[in-house]
């Protein structure tokens, strides 16, 4: 399960591009809460609290300080470059609340199919899943140590906690092992015919110019 992390966040009164950067100059990340039917309420959470919050893949948080909710980390908005969270939604959940989030794929192991002389692709990076709020996994683990070449893994093949289902397409490709590609170099005719042409041409150029300056 993933952990919950908590963090401590203010209600702001104030709205707008000035009030944010404001903020985010203050170490602060502008942020909304919404959900349950109640409510939405403007707050800002520290920007250090939140970043570490995201590196150890939390979803659900609790937040303390001028709100006391539990919440589901629902969307982020980056800046251009991916370095900086500048906003933040949370939708409020309770523990046993059946959620719907998005959860990284990791593979481990050495599949066979490698040293029988396959490539390894990881297809599917992440998979989105219905579980409860207090069940949020941090991700999910798949084992290669059985694929061999030409086999695949298909998201029907990853291991869900309890209470948890898939949402999506069980029969995607997570990972395959395939036969490699083999990419020609050779120079076709037509491409050799086409180049000669131009050669010729630009030699003649060459020595045209020649002749008029002599």
């Amino acid at each position: 399960m993933a952990q919950v992390e908590t963090l401590q966040v203010k209600k702001r009164d104030s709205r707008g591009k000035r009030h944010a950067r404001r903020l985010r100059r203050e170490g602060e990340v502008p942020a909304i809460l919404y959900g349950h039917g109640e409510a939405s309420v403007a707050l800002s959470v520290p920007a250090s609290q939140l970043d570490m919050a995201v590196r150890h893949g939390a979803h659900l948080v609790n937040l303390q300080g001028d709100v006391a909710e539990q919440a589901i980390i629902r969307e982020l908005q980056w800046d251009t470059y991916s370095k900086h969270i500048l906003h933040v939604d949370f939708t409020r959940v309770s523990q046993h609340e059946l959620v719907e989030v998005v959860v990284p794929i990791e593979l481990v192991g050495e599949a066979p199919g490698a040293r029988e002389g396959g490539v390894l692709e990881h297809v599917a990076h992440e998979v989105t899943i219905e579980c409860p709020a207090s069940a949020i996994p941090e991700k999910l683990v798949v084992g290669v140590n059985d694929l061999h070449l030409n086999q695949a893994l298909t998201l029907a093949d990853l291991k869900l906690p309890q209470g948890a289902r898939l949402v999506g397409n069980a029969d995607a490709v997570v990972v395959q092992c395939r036969e490699p590609v083999e990419v020609s170099e050779e120079i076709t005719p037509e491409v050799a015919e086409g180049a000669e042409p131009e050669m010729i041409g630009r030699r003649a150029e060459e020595a045209s110019d020649e002749e008029e300056k002599g």
